[in-house]
């Protein structure tokens, strides 16, 4: 079988003609392009349709073992390299045993170490991914290093080097799926090279009869089945799980649910999302009748994303994270139980102030009569000092309770930086704000809180104010979309950037992207480029 394999162009930046340099038990598909000074290692396996390309990015390594399948794409940058285990220079590096997939993109500077797993259509660019690391379906690694033997969820964005800290290890059942799959293609390197020999095809049949079928591997779905859970709930343990957070489950029967005193199902202390799911729907089936939540726990034992996932009446459907009320708070500080409610605040003010207080911002509340309203003069309720959530709940109900008919507002305070973080109005003259989202803080223009008059027939009042704010901040917008089935993963994709320079112009443009994905899920993004964080992410449509 002939090669296609060519040296590389002259160019000003690489006048070598450099050729490949391709092991004499590597395979390369005819249908493959091979372009410049490439190294194929011992028993590399090329599939059909692949284009490697040295010429503008040089040299590649790709090391013993690899398999490279249909549709790859390895490229390079002119500039930018990495260092490769030789403690060479290259363009792009690809350790020995590693895995490549349908469709992925390799593009130089990068590097891929030993035993990586690179999943269909992902992208790995400007970036170092450690050894053993497993990476899924259409992920973006870009401008980090992650560290060796880190698992990267399907669909999943890595842009910050925090990002991919944080990411989880990869798992037992992960480790042998890669395996298999350089088996796999093992298999098939030497089926291709003797396909034109008749004489070495029963030979390699009894090899592969015992070497290859014998390799037993676990079922890889990451997909769960939510016939008990629901898709919020399965997203939630993803996340938390992506995040490197535990998780934690508790039960409750309805007459102790008063009184907050909770307790502890079975410990869950698997990485595997769908290991986590059916220790939930065990939990879930030995307390049918009762109050099940699930929650996160961080390294500092610290509780994060408190979700109520079923009620003595059965499943909750759409969930709301909750916290203890004011009368059970003595139970919770005792046992580290409990589950806050409140009759004037909704579930996700209750969760903001959950999230401010264990980022150890302080929490403020200002209000206003609706004709001062406009001109921004807020003033400020009683200060509010404590760390308690029900102390803060309590105060802030309190303060509703003494300007009832007025806007009231939440604030977050980094005390350090001396800013704002949040502004939410959680109540207005016509009564409390039954959905609140989270914003970023108003800028003063004047000496007042810029107000909009522009209106929208698609947008509500809560993304309108939060657009108006951020166009305010300076902050970055974007706009995502994911279909229905896709939202389950949470592969969302860009839809594109609201570029404006005044609010009516955004508005339009963001309806123009509610047009476009009607059907579809599609959220605001606000990002502070500064800081390389998101700071609102809000869904404005749903299918």
């Amino acid at each position: 079988m002939v090669v296609r394999s060519t040296a590389a162009p002259p160019t000003p930046w690489s006048k070598t003609l450099a050729e490949p340099d391709i092991h004499n038990s590597a395979f390369v598909h005819s249908s493959s392009n091979l372009i410049g000074d490439v190294h194929l290692g011992a028993n590399v396996i090329i599939a059909p349709g692949t284009s490697i390309r040295a010429d503008e990015g040089t040299p590649f390594y790709i090391g013993e073992n690899t398999n490279i399948q249909d549709g790859v794409v390895i490229h390079g940058l002119e500039q930018g390299r990495v260092v490769g285990d030789d403690g060479n220079n290259y363009s792009v590096w690809i350790g020995k045993d590693a895995s490549i997939t349908h469709m992925a993109l390799i593009h130089g500077p990068a590097y891929v170490g030993d035993h990586c797993f690179i999943g269909f259509r992902s992208t790995v660019f400007n970036a170092r991914v450690g050894a053993g690391c497993i990476v899924m379906m259409h992920a973006l690694i870009q401008d980090v290093e992650i560290p060796p033997g880190k698992y990267v969820a399907s669909g999943t964005i890595i842009t910050t080097q925090q990002q991919a800290d944080r990411l989880p290890d990869v798992q037992a059942q992960d480790q042998q799926f890669a395996h298999h799959v350089v088996g796999i293609n093992q298999a098939l390197r030497a089926g291709y090279r003797c396909a034109e020999d008749l004489k070495c095809i029963t030979p390699i049949r009894d090899e592969l009869e015992k070497t290859y079928t014998s390799i037993t591997v676990e079922e890889f779905e990451r997909s769960s089945d939510v016939s008990k859970l629901g898709a919020d709930v399965v997203e939630q343990i993803r996340y938390l799980l992506q995040q490197g957070f535990r998780i934690g489950t508790e039960h409750v029967d309805a007459r102790r649910f008063r009184t907050g005193s909770w307790q502890s199902c079975q410990p869950i202390d698997t990485r595997s999302v769908n290991d986590a799911i059916a220790a939930l729907e065990s939990c879930l089936a030995d307390h049918s009748g009762e109050y099940v939540r699930l929650f996160g726990i961080d390294n500092g034992k610290k509780r994060v994303l408190e979700t109520i996932i079923q009620r003595p009446d059965g499943v909750v459907a759409n969930t709301a994270i909750k916290t203890p009320t004011t009368a059970s708070y003595s139970s919770y500080s005792n046992n580290g139980n409990g589950a806050v409610a409140s009759g004037s605040l909704s579930a996700e003010t209750i969760s903001q102030i959950q999230q401010l207080l264990a980022n150890g911002y302080k929490i403020g509340t200002e209000h206003v009569d609706e004709r001062r309203f406009r001109t921004g003069t807020w003033q400020s309720c009683q200060p509010i000092e404590t760390k308690s959530t029900n102390e803060v709940i309590a105060a802030l109900e309190e303060c509703m309770v003494s300007h009832q008919g007025e806007y009231i507002r939440l604030i977050g305070i980094d005390s350090k930086a001396k800013r704002r973080v949040l502004e939410t109005i959680i109540q207005r003259p016509g009564g409390v704000v039954v959905t609140s989202s989270s914003k970023p803080a108003l800028k003063s223009v004047g000496g007042s809180t810029a107000t909009a008059t522009a209106t929208s027939s698609k947008l509500g009042a809560d993304v309108l104010d939060q657009l108006r704010q951020l166009l305010t901040g300076g902050f970055k917008i974007t706009v995502e979309h994911v279909d229905a089935r896709r939202f389950r993963t949470g592969t969302w994709a860009t839809a594109g950037q609201v570029q404006a320079s005044n609010e009516r112009e955004a508005i339009a443009i963001l309806e123009s992207y509610l047009s476009e994905y009607a059907g579809e899920y599609v959220r605001l993004i606000g990002i502070d480029t500064a800081a390389k964080r998101r700071v609102v992410e809000a869904i404005i449509q749903r299918p």
